[in-house]
């Protein structure tokens, strides 16, 4: 049993989600967003790295029992919010590895690709797949439902490491639709096609 933490990181909101893998399972432990309410980026960067910090040994979790995921940063069309952005994952990644957690670096894309199929899928797909991979009786606020589709993409990317390392086969992720020109970079999954997807996983 292994516990793996992920992080939706940013500089005023940074989502955590916390799952519990037995096996094949993935399973739910605890999400939430830290609100950062200061206005100075230093005051920020305490915040998250306070906030996740007291987070992380609330849950007894260190380098004996869990793991961490975080998304990667994207190359933003402004710099001043590509700079906050990496401080802001700078803050969370110093509070897992003051833990001892070794941690693992996703793209946006790769995390879709994991929990949905489709790597261009959008938030509120995201989020209806993470509640069914979890088999949640709610909805998971969107930077809380990012942050555990996070560590669901790492419980698979382990998943798929310990097959090939034991000689096995790794699990494939489902096929996607391809999108015409026309749809490209906008296509939406239907419900039916999402339930295929968790079928198919189960």
């Amino acid at each position: 049993m292994t516990f793996i933490v992920g992080i939706d990181p940013g500089s005023r909101k940074t989502g955590y989600g916390i799952i519990k893998q037995e096996k094949a399972k993935v399973i739910f432990v605890d999400a939430g967003v830290i609100y950062t309410k200061v206005a100075d980026m230093p005051g920020r960067i305490a915040c998250i790295f306070k906030k996740l910090s007291e987070i992380l040994s609330q849950h007894e979790l260190n380098e004996n029992n869990a793991k961490a995921a975080i998304e990667q940063v994207f190359v933003a069309k402004n710099p001043d919010s590509a700079l906050k952005l990496g401080q802001a994952r700078g803050a969370a990644i110093a509070a897992l590895t003051m833990n001892n957690l070794n941690v693992c670096e996703y793209s946006a894309r790769q995390i879709k690709q994991a929990v949905s199929g489709y790597g261009a899928a959008d938030k509120e797909q995201v989020s209806k797949m993470v509640q069914l991979l979890l088999k949640l009786d709610f909805v998971p606020q969107e930077d809380a439902a990012d942050a555990l589709a996070c560590a669901i993409c790492h419980a698979y990317a382990d998943a798929q490491n310990q097959a090939v390392l034991l000689g096995g086969t790794a699990v494939l992720l489902p096929d996607q639709p391809k999108p015409s020109k026309k749809t490209k970079g906008r296509l939406r999954l239907s419900e039916d096609q999402l339930l295929q997807i968790l079928t198919k996983r189960s």
